[in-house]
């Protein structure tokens, strides 16, 4: 029978596709790591990985028994959670993960408002690309993240927190835009700043401008809502931004002219993700009205 130390060890090989790593990552030696996964692999009459002089590789079987593994092993440690903390998410450590155009916005108002509510949990946060969060949420490493919705996996649940509308940025002086609204279609593609390749906002905007292509677009690598504005204060583009930025920075943003999107106003959703293993629905519906109460 599998036991769960060869599935985090053949988890830890397939995460770091090197024995070595992995072997340093499970606290073992590489031989002891090496055995495991070959008794796993002559146990269950299937061929894991190929190893190379590189490293390892795996097998088709590999890659879907890593899925599965890394789901397993995200239940167990839910599991344990539950036992430990005895039901309660928002009374021990909340592992909260942010993405990078929400954090800085949201955050000096929802901390505050969490410790206020629940003055017992130790908020452990992680602040990164939608990509790399989820990656983490799916492997255990979070307990639940403030992302943009959509999003769909089958590990995870979601729920809505609240819209957070575009608005358009442009330099002070800027022609072409003389009404007090504009139309999605109306924005300029050749004069479109976005941030860097990986960031859903990115996307967002590609979204709401459908005419823009993307391949034209200038690449200035901003990976920050405080970049573009400033380029757009500099006269180098228009961008879109989220109410969410504005609100927050909006008067420190001279030299740049903020205008509406004519209705339907274009925007972005703003919810919470967590696995469906995770056992504390009435913490996570708690902590999503704590997180709709701190909106900016």
């Amino acid at each position: 029978m599998l036991t769960l130390r060869q599935i985090r060890y053949f988890e830890a090989l397939a995460r770091l596709g090197h024995f070595g790593r992995a072997a340093e990552d499970c606290g073992v030696t590489q031989p002891a790591l090496s055995m495991q996964i070959r008794e796993m692999e002559e146990m269950l009459r299937v061929k894991l990985v190929e190893r190379t002089p590189a490293g390892v590789r795996l097998t088709p079987i590999g890659e879907d028994a890593a899925v599965r593994a890394r789901a397993l092993l995200a239940g167990v440690s839910d599991f344990e959670r539950s036992l430990r903390d005895h039901g309660r998410l928002l009374q021990g450590r909340l592992r909260l993960g942010v993405i990078a155009s929400v954090g800085p916005y949201l955050l000096p108002r929802l901390l505050p408002e969490l410790a206020r509510r629940f003055p017992k949990v130790e908020i452990a946060l992680s602040e990164s690309l939608t990509e790399h969060l989820v990656g983490e949420l799916v492997h255990g490493d979070l307990d639940v993240v403030i992302l943009s919705l959509p999003l769909v996996h089958p590990a995870l649940e979601t729920r809505a927190l609240f819209d957070d509308p575009f608005v358009l940025a442009v330099p002070e002086v800027a022609e072409g835009y003389p009404g007090p609204v504009v139309r999605a279609d109306a924005v300029d593609p050749d004069g479109l700043l976005l941030l860097e390749d990986g960031h859903c906002l990115r996307d967002q905007a590609l979204n709401v401008c459908r005419h823009a292509d993307a391949r034209r677009l200038r690449r200035f690598g901003a990976s920050s809502l405080s970049t573009l504005a400033q380029l757009v204060a500099n006269g180098q583009g228009v961008t879109l931004l989220p109410d969410m930025f504005v609100r927050s920075e909006g008067i420190s943003l001279p030299r740049v002219r903020l205008i509406p999107f004519a209705p339907p106003a274009p925007f972005r959703t703003i919810g919470l993700a967590w696995r469906r293993t995770l056992p504390f629905p009435e913490d996570v519906e708690a902590l999503a009205q704590a997180i709709t109460a701190s909106q900016p």
